[in-house]
């Protein structure tokens, strides 16, 4: 076995040292960049997590409405609700009938409009009281729905001759369903004036 002096192993030491520090600084330098692609990637998922999320609110809120409900339900409360819901959903989500409602006059499967206020009134009060008020509950029955009348049905509205109820029905055809009742201002010859006439004898 070769005997090394003192000088050459000294230079090997030294050699060694450079070698690992050189190994060490690759390994050092790579786990770095490891961490910051990680970073990165974090930050990218989470900005896109959040882009995500606030388009998903977007969609959430353009798929509600916002009615109020008052009267004997056990919450009384304006809320957010599905669009296509009907009574019988708000009168669910406001905590049910008190013991005291007149559910004779109140058509529970009625589909509800953005804005609309629901009263449900007790047994014992005269519901006459409230024709004049715009709260649009009460006997639904004799109310035009624009959505499904034929031409004979609307022209029962006061203002609305053969040839409005004609273009009703094309606007319908044409674009869908109304979703709320004053949707039906679009229609040509439906200003606002007459409008005031016909809102309180209309549902969709």
């Amino acid at each position: 076995m070769v005997e090394l002096s003192k000088n050459e192993k000294i230079v090997i030491c030294i050699i060694l040292l450079i070698i690992i520090s050189i190994i060490g600084y690759y390994i050092y330098k790579k786990i770095n960049n490891n961490e910051s692609y990680i970073e990165e990637d974090d930050s990218y998922i989470a900005e896109n997590f959040i882009e995500i999320e606030n388009e998903t609110n977007i969609n959430k809120s353009e798929d509600n409405i916002i009615i109020h409900i008052a009267g004997c339900v056990e919450n009384e409360g304006v809320y957010e609700i599905k669009k296509d819901s009907r009574i019988s959903d708000a009168v669910e989500i406001a905590g049910g009938l008190t013991s005291d409602a007149n559910t004779k006059v109140i058509n529970l499967a009625q589909k509800l409009s953005d804005g609309q206020k629901i009263y449900i009134p007790n047994i014992n009060e005269d519901i006459e009281e409230y024709e004049d008020e715009n709260i649009n509950l009460f006997n639904y029955d004799d109310l035009v729905n624009i959505n499904t009348a034929n031409q004979t049905e609307l022209e029962t509205l006061p203002g609305i001759g053969p040839s409005t109820a004609d273009k009703i029905i094309k606007y319908r055809k044409e674009n869908g369903n109304f979703e709320n009742i004053e949707d039906i201002k679009n229609v040509s010859g439906i200003g606002d004036a007459k409008y005031e006439n016909i809102k309180d004898k209309i549902c969709i």
